[in-house]
């Protein structure tokens, strides 16, 4: 591409985001299901829009050092740490208010011993989901428009015991049963296959050399991850190794969803849901059982 066209894209690039909706569409792909494709061509590093998440949960073992809403890392002492958990700015703490004043009046102990002792994390997310409901933040179907995970027996099986937890966790708490009468097994684990497979896992870029330094901790410890998120537009991003467009999150679950190369008009946009750098069998076993599909894009075909 000649340096004038480079020039004239980011200049057209500028003038739409200043003045238009972001510049994609989702439709059917020929393979894919759904996917997002460009309604313009699209100047390499674009922000192509930003999205903001349905629902959240910080990783346990931040969870006193990151926002119980907006998983923004906690800056220091003289923060917001009022409470059981903590949150950056009283627009959070007034944000989650409804979710979070239900989830006070229950004993989650059962729950979060169960989920403790097997390594689980989107279970947290289907108990804050249906606390959102609870409260009126959502409705009982906010999900239902995303592509669920293909479960096994043996998923189902364990889902199933999550499920009786979280039923009888809110009836020994005493909400009435008008409440609750969405929280069904079917709910429960319709809800848990479509976050399995839409959840992106949040790792925040570093801002100073105090969060870089916290960010190579949290990696040696296994917690370079600040929690996780589910958003309604992202998820509709199809795979591929070789992407052309990623996804950052800079201070919170935020996202920002940026090309890496020039797109023509009616390309498909795509991000990878896994670790680029890892060789083409490990992508293929991860892809296959984690989101239910055999990756066939030009850099696994070609044994890259």
């Amino acid at each position: 591409m000649s340096l004038v066209r480079r020039r004239l894209l980011s200049t057209a690039a500028a003038v739409a985001a200043a003045r238009g909706p972001p510049p994609v569409r989702v439709a059917l792909t020929d393979s894919a299901g759904r996917g997002v494709f460009a309604t313009r061509p699209i100047a390499t590093g674009e922000v192509l829009h930003s999205a903001q998440p349905l629902v959240t949960h910080p990783s346990r073992s931040l969870f006193h050092e990151v926002c119980y809403r907006c998983l923004k890392r906690k800056a220091g002492k003289g923060d917001d740490s009022r409470g059981d958990c903590y949150f950056c700015s009283d627009a959070c703490r007034e944000h989650a208010e409804g979710f979070h004043g239900i989830q006070k009046k229950v004993d989650w102990s059962l729950l979060d011993d169960h989920c403790s002792s097997r390594g689980l994390k989107y279970p947290y997310m289907v108990r804050r989901l249906a606390c959102m409901v609870i409260s009126g933040d959502v409705g009982a179907d906010c999900l239902d428009i995303l592509q669920p995970a293909q479960l096994h027996q043996g998923t189902l099986i364990e889902m199933e015991e999550e499920f009786e937890l979280l039923k009888s966790t809110f009836r020994k708490a005493g909400f009435q049963e008008e409440l609750t009468t969405f929280l069904t097994k079917q709910w429960y684990i319709n809800i848990l296959a479509r976050i399995r497979v839409n959840a992106f896992r949040i790792e925040l870029v570093a801002s100073s050399y105090e969060d870089l330094l916290s960010s190579a901790v949290a990696s040696v410890t296994c917690d370079a991850s600040v929690g996780n998120a589910v958003y309604m537009l992202p998820s509709f991003y199809n795979h591929d190794c070789d992407p052309n467009t990623h996804i950052v999150w800079l201070e919170n679950a935020d996202a920002k969803l940026k090309t890496l190369r020039d797109i023509d008009e009616g390309e498909e946009l795509r991000i990878c849901y896994i670790d680029t750098s890892m060789d083409v069998n490990a992508r293929q076993k991860i892809l296959t059982e984690g989101f239910g599909f055999q990756c066939r894009c030009q850099r696994c075909l070609s044994g890259d």
